[in-house]
């Protein structure tokens, strides 16, 4: 068990995954984007486990999106708000428990959250994340630079899938895991040594195949 470990330990650990829908994005690129990062392969780390809807755009985004993940057989389970939106448009909705927002479900299954703008969502994320893999959906560079600066994730992309989140699709040829934990420094240390790094994507709306 890595509690009980003495010495820094290399963690596969799991992946609670996000996808933020932020005000000024593309409605059609979202959904995209959404469905890909669940439904694309719903048992590995790097498919989507939550999505947060920023509150401004949300009835323009969640009703057809909802229809879209529910044709691809994806259960959802919604915050009050999402529930108060979708109700009466026939998608099926569960509500989210307080447990629901740190699972990792590996399975056709998301969670939807309403969020008050950008710092509820990189909120959200820091409470509930496990640190593995983030997206945010928006054309606002100013809020995606905040986005990528502020969460502390090991990968977090602009406008593109989680699914991307992957050794092999990175240019390292075979994986041996995805690390959410920064490894200490040994010997004398500088400033490199005081230091980690994620992995920022930036793309238009791509989605793995």
């Amino acid at each position: 068990m890595t509690e009980c470990s003495h010495v820094p330990v290399i963690k596969h650990y799991k992946g609670v995954c996000h996808v933020y829908i932020d005000a000024d994005a593309d409605a059609a690129m979202a959904e995209e984007i959404v469905l890909n990062s669940k439904a694309h392969r719903p048992g590995v780390c790097n498919a989507a486990e939550t999505l947060l809807v920023e509150k401004s755009v949300a009835a323009n985004v969640l009703p057809r999106l909802g229809k879209r993940l529910a044709e691809a057989n994806v259960e959802l389970r919604g915050d009050k708000p999402t529930h108060a939106l979708l109700d009466g448009s026939g998608i099926k909705l569960t509500p989210a428990s307080a447990d629901d927002w740190d699972e990792e479900y590996l399975d056709l299954v998301l969670s939807v959250k309403i969020v008050d703008g950008i710092g509820e969502a990189i909120e959200h994320i820091s409470t509930h994340g496990s640190g593995h893999t983030e997206t945010i959906v928006t054309g606002d560079p100013a809020a995606a630079k905040r986005f990528q600066t502020e969460v502390d994730s090991s990968t977090i992309f602009w406008n593109a899938s989680t699914r991307f989140s992957d050794g092999m699709e990175f240019g390292m040829g075979a994986e041996i895991g995805i690390s959410t934990d920064k490894i200490g420094a040994r010997g004398p240390m500088g400033l490199e040594e005081l230091t980690s790094y994620k992995w920022l994507g930036v793309a238009d709306g791509l989605i793995r195949k």
